[in-house]
């Protein structure tokens, strides 16, 4: 046997020689006196035989430690007569082996016959203390790196599963305050359709006004936003997230909760899912690659409050990819498909026939480019289609509704949420006949937006950052509904007309925005700050009023005006911000709204 074999094979049986004596006086010190096992002058073979007794070793991996201790002990056997031998060459001496065959035997203990010994057997009589502190400490450093690795010896640390969860969450007072100008048109100009879509039917030809929005009532509300989620590595390239959050409604744009509302006297306060979605990514984190999210998540595409509030979630699939460019230049493009509405099953739950399905959907594509041309400046900017199918109303069957419970048949094409803005026509065409006086009672009317909407939108962003930490960016956001047409609103639209709410349709299919923002990109640590000043002006029906930002007048289209604010971290998770949004109609009725915010916000 080689030197570099003997080498390697020595400290393994050293080491297992330790290990095993320390597992067998353990277990001896618990249990009976072990059955009697054949015995042999090779110590190694002893203790195997000893672990598999003990149930410590399985059998096959016995046979081989003795095979290799076997071939081991002939090895050293060989080479001690070799080095005998040599010696008494030298010294011409008689060998060491046949001095012992001729010597006299010693007389052995009575007690118990030994077994004949081998004249070339090797016994290590003695084991040096350093050599042992060695052995010890050797087994001792494997024993815990693997304890390490496998987190069983560890009684402070988690298990493995726990490294792979991310707790998210955030924290927001909000105080409040709602004024109207004096000036607003309050003679029931502003109808709540949304009010009136989501509950029964409204008789227009009664004698109540339908649901109204306030215009002429300054209000002020605390609210408070909380929401809790989880984000999960699955391992190769899967991720999963779910997330809880705060909510008066199911509305889509806001998690606000007002404090006393949703029946007050401390009455608890619901939790909606917000979130909960699988994603795929190909690739690297930051290099070129594709991302697919299934389920429910935050908005995919590049864009600003204009066309989709920060608290929209998005019910679908979509699927990002960044292209291989330069490094100063990054395409991506993102391309999705979500379901707005999905008709009822039983629709229309009163007829043994069903109605046919309305189900409406989001078709979108965005393509853009990032950009880097250096000297702290970068630039990103993004083109997007937003074809929305199906989302407008549809005239129903001629039918005469007998009561609020008589369904048409395109009732389902109504908006099942909304905000204020969008132009409406009635969905219901009811035959007048004796059955409601040729037309003079029983009315019952729902409200279909009175467009289609496919939105074009551009989506650019500057920032700069040579005066660090204070960053500049400027944001802005244009978008054109394409689907819109002016002949065909002016002869169905019920609201957006002339001054007074009479006259020629006066809404439009346009708007636009700018935002400039200098202060730290991030608040993150105490003492960071940033300011705000921005303006915007958005028509109609540019786009769908659900979906965008609920705040600036109070939610909703049909308004321009500016917003400018602050903010400032009091730590390294907690920041106040203050915001003033000033905003007017631009067609219709004369409608003014100024809204003050104040918000203590706090995450974790």
């Amino acid at each position: 046997m080689s030197e570099s074999i003997r080498a390697s094979r020595v400290p393994f049986l050293l080491r297992l020689l330790a290990l095993g004596c320390a597992l067998v006086a353990s277990s001896l010190s618990a249990a009976e006196a072990p059955a009697p096992i054949p015995r042999s002058q090779n110590v190694t073979i002893n203790l195997v035989r000893r672990l598999v007794q003990r149930g410590l070793l399985p059998q096959e991996d016995a046979d081989e430690l003795i095979k290799m201790a076997e071939q081991d002990a002939a090895a050293a056997r060989a080479e001690s007569a070799a080095t005998q031998a040599a010696i008494a060459r030298l010294s011409g001496a008689p060998s060491p082996a046949a001095s012992i065959a001729t010597a006299a035997p010693m007389a052995a203990p009575a007690a118990a016959p030994a077994e004949p010994v081998a004249d070339d057997t090797v016994r290590v009589t003695y084991v040096p203390e350093i050599v042992k502190r060695q052995l010890r400490e050797e087994v001792k450093q494997e024993v815990l790196a693997q304890a390490r690795e496998e987190r069983w010896a560890a009684p402070r640390s988690f298990p493995e599963w726990v490294s792979r969860y991310t707790l998210l969450g955030d924290l927001r007072l909000r105080e409040e305050g709602i004024f109207y100008p004096s000036g607003n048109d309050n003679t029931g100009a502003f109808p709540n359709f949304n009010a009136i879509n989501t509950g029964s039917p409204f008789d227009v030809a009664g004698a109540l006004f339908s649901p109204q929005n306030n215009v002429d009532r300054d209000r002020q509300r605390t609210r408070l936003r909380a929401r809790f989620g989880a984000d999960v590595d699955m391992g190769e390239g899967f991720r999963a997230g779910a997330r809880v959050a705060t909510g008066e409604s199911n509305s889509p744009v806001t998690t606000n909760q007002s404090l006393g509302a949703s029946g007050g006297n401390f009455s608890k306060y619901a939790l909606w899912l917000d979130r909960a979605f699988i994603t795929y990514r190909s690739g690297g984190d930051n290099g070129p690659g594709t991302t697919v999210s299934l389920g429910r998540f935050d908005n995919p595409f590049f864009s600003s409050q204009l066309v989709f509030d920060d608290d929209l979630g998005f019910d679908g699939v979509a699927a990002r990819t960044v292209l291989a460019g330069s490094d100063r230049v990054k395409p991506f493009a993102t391309f999705g498909a979500f379901p707005v509405f999905n008709s009822s099953l039983n629709f229309s739950s009163i007829q043994p026939s069903k109605f046919k399905s309305q189900d409406k959907w989001l078709l979108a594509a965005q393509i853009g480019a990032g950009f880097e041309p250096g000297r702290g400046l970068s630039l990103k900017i993004a083109a997007a289609y937003y074809y929305f199918q199906n989302v407008e109303g549809k005239l129903s069957r001629p039918f005469t509704p007998l009561s609020t419970a008589d369904n048409g048949n395109t009732d389902e094409t109504r908006p099942s949420f909304a905000q204020t803005g969008n132009t409406y026509f009635p969905l219901r065409n009811i035959v007048p006949n004796v059955l409601n006086n040729f037309g003079t009672i029983n009315q019952f009317q729902y409200f279909g937006l009175a467009t289609p909407f496919h939105d074009v939108a551009v989506t650019g962003r500057i920032d700069y950052n040579r005066f660090e930490p204070v960053q500049v960016s400027l944001l802005g956001e244009w978008v054109n509904n394409l689907a819109f047409h002016r002949g065909s609103m002016r002869r169905r639209a019920v609201n957006n007309l002339g001054a007074g709410g009479v006259g020629d349709f006066a809404g439009g299919n346009n708007g636009w925005n700018v935002e400039l923002k200098v202060g730290a990109a991030a608040l993150t640590q105490r003492g960071d700050w940033s300011a705000m000043l921005g303006y915007r002006s958005l028509e109609s029906d540019a786009v769908v009023d659900g979906f965008t930002d609920s705040d600036f007048g109070n939610g909703g289209t049909n308004l321009e005006g500016y917003m400018l604010g602050g903010s400032l971290a009091l730590s390294r998770r907690t920041w106040v911000t203050l915001r003033w949004l000033s905003s007017s109609s631009i067609a219709g009725p004369r409608y003014k709204n100024d809204i003050l915010q104040f918000d203590f916000n706090g995450k974790f």
